[in-house]
């Protein structure tokens, strides 16, 4: 099932990893990272030093000349259910929320969207 819509995590948040496994077995709940990309159509986010793995790549021939091999490590994506934004006030993390606010530019009014901290209140 394809869940596309709004996601609450954006790209550059700071986010802490909710549930796997424990850091002290070699998991990856309690870390935090940096969101690098956000995949909505999937419901993913790939973190920043979280949820790596290991790629072995075969030396091949690409018309700008030869590529090594050798084993790589990257970033996979994750769900976004498994990782919540960190506040930026207290560093734990938090649930995300939205209020309206008018905004005037230009002589217009317009009403936008501004996430909230349910933990402290603050804008995001």
């Amino acid at each position: 099932m394809i869940m596309a819509g709004k996601l609450k995590i954006k790209k550059g948040d700071l986010v802490q990893v909710i549930s796997g496994g424990r850091q002290s077995r070699g998991g990856d709940r309690g870390k935090q990272g940096k969101v690098l990309e956000v995949f909505p159509e999937t419901s993913r986010v790939l973190v920043e030093g979280v949820n790596r793995v290991t790629k072995h790549r075969k030396p091949g021939q690409t018309a700008s000349g030869p590529t090594a091999g050798g084993i790589e490590i990257h970033e996979a994506p994750i769900h976004v259910s498994k990782v919540m934004l960190v506040d930026p006030k207290d560093n734990k993390p938090t649930r995300v929320g939205y209020r309206t606010e008018q905004v005037e530019r230009d002589g217009r009014t317009r009403t936008v969207r501004v996430r909230v901290s349910r933990r402290t209140g603050e804008d995001i």
